[in-house]
């Protein structure tokens, strides 16, 4: 593993390299691969949304595109496990990995050392950046919904991501529905930003292990029947909505499934937690916190029914994660979800707890409903694949290398 820990003297030997306009840019000879470098920091972080993306970006590059020169660059190291394809990619860790000093300086300058034709960022790429820039914006929610992050995450954000659209070569977003709103909100030219859709990872299929099914109840402590939310918990998973809706199913006695909320601790997650604790039915919900991918698709598959009311997602991974497990969806009508679920699951207003019972409700009590929900859902995750996807990113790092 390289591990470019530059001094000072490197330092300034590179400052002016790192300075050099657009323009001066290495190019690729035509019969030449870009080198490629991928911001891979997010591995390991627990990250929910940005680690799960990077994960099956690099792995399926390195099936579609086993010649590829790719570069991961790394904080902290790569965690425990494989990650298929990894072990055939350069690694370089950062260091520091504090993004006040990795963002502005160790990563600009690992960038320049490795000499890499094309870098790919999610949302900032450093201030100074040695090489052209294809960034993936999977969503704008701090612009809609800024009550949903801290202050300092919006400010952030509104500063640094259109900065980094403007100047990157590409932009890359999971859905039209993203696309056009990066288009509308930043006034991006539309053909400068490309669709390359999530997929469920392979892990995500029905699985008919009785024992592995019993085994993940027994460990997360779900009962035999329990309806499964996947999702960190934060304001924007609408997870108090989805509370007030079990609860109401369980006053009218229309339910004793438990209700599984699977995701760590994220942003303003108390009020969730006060909810659940002042319900009458504290019992009746299990918070896993953090759960390994391997165990969210046993989950998945044993649940009766996967729930997912949030409020506004770029693309909304895990009901289509669910649904390649073969499990009936519920979920949010609007933002990207017509695009995530097509017919294949019950949609509702995110914001109606009324609403949210009555479509769970029904879904539980109807057997062929299940069934014909389960069969949709299948066929819907299969129209999506992250070998489609990488083969759409690799042709976006040859164009931005360049241009």
């Amino acid at each position: 593993m390289t591990e470019p820990v530059a001094s000072k003297t490197e330092g300034a030997r590179r400052k002016a390299e790192e300075a050099r306009p657009a323009s001066a840019f290495r190019r690729p000879p035509p019969d030449e691969r870009p080198r490629v470098g991928i911001d891979a920091h997010a591995l390991g972080s627990r990250l929910g949304g940005n680690e799960t993306y990077i994960r099956n970006v690099i792995r399926a590059l390195a099936t579609v595109d086993p010649d590829g020169d790719y570069t991961l660059f790394l904080s902290p190291p790569l965690p425990q496990g494989p990650i298929a394809g990894a072990e055939r990619m350069c690694r370089v860790m950062v260091r520091p990995h504090t993004p006040l000093v990795r963002i502005p300086v160790s990563f600009p300058l690992a960038l320049a050392r490795e000499r890499i034709d094309v870098v790919h960022v999610q949302y900032v790429a450093p201030p100074l950046c040695p090489a052209p820039i294809v960034v993936s914006v999977h969503d704008l929610a701090y612009e809609h919904y800024p009550q949903f992050f801290s202050r300092a995450e919006v400010a952030r954000f509104r500063a640094l991501v259109p900065w980094t659209i403007r100047r990157a070569a590409a932009v890359l977003t999971l859905s039209e529905f993203s696309r056009q709103d990066i288009v509308r909100c930043y006034g991006v030219p539309a053909e400068k930003v490309v669709v390359a859709p999530c997929a469920a990872d392979p892990l995500f299929r029905p699985l008919h292990d009785e024992a592995r099914l019993a085994d993940v109840r027994a460990r997360y402590g779900t009962g035999e029947r329990f309806i499964l939310c996947v999702g960190n918990l934060q304001p924007r998973k609408n997870l108090g909505t989805l509370i007030d809706a079990y609860v109401r199913l369980r006053r009218a006695d229309a339910t004793r499934h438990k209700l599984v909320l699977v995701g760590r601790k994220a942003w303003l997650y108390d009020d969730i937690f006060a909810v659940a604790r002042a319900s009458g039915y504290a019992g009746e919900f299990v918070f896993t916190g953090y759960v390994p991918d391997e165990d969210v698709a046993a989950l998945d598959n044993a649940a009766d029914l996967f729930v997912y009311p949030s409020i506004f997602e770029g693309f909304g991974l895990p009901p289509l994660e669910a649904m390649a497990c073969g499990t009936p969806v519920v979920t949010a009508k609007g933002s990207s979800f017509p695009e995530v679920v097509g017919d294949a699951a019950l949609t509702v207003d995110p914001l109606d707890a009324e609403a949210l019972a009555g479509a769970i409700a029904v879904a539980l009590r109807d057997a062929g409903l299940r069934a014909r929900l389960s069969a949709q859902g299948l066929r819907q995750a299969a129209r999506f694949s992250w070998d489609a996807t990488a083969r759409t990113i690799s042709a976006i790092y040859t164009g931005a290398s360049r241009a």
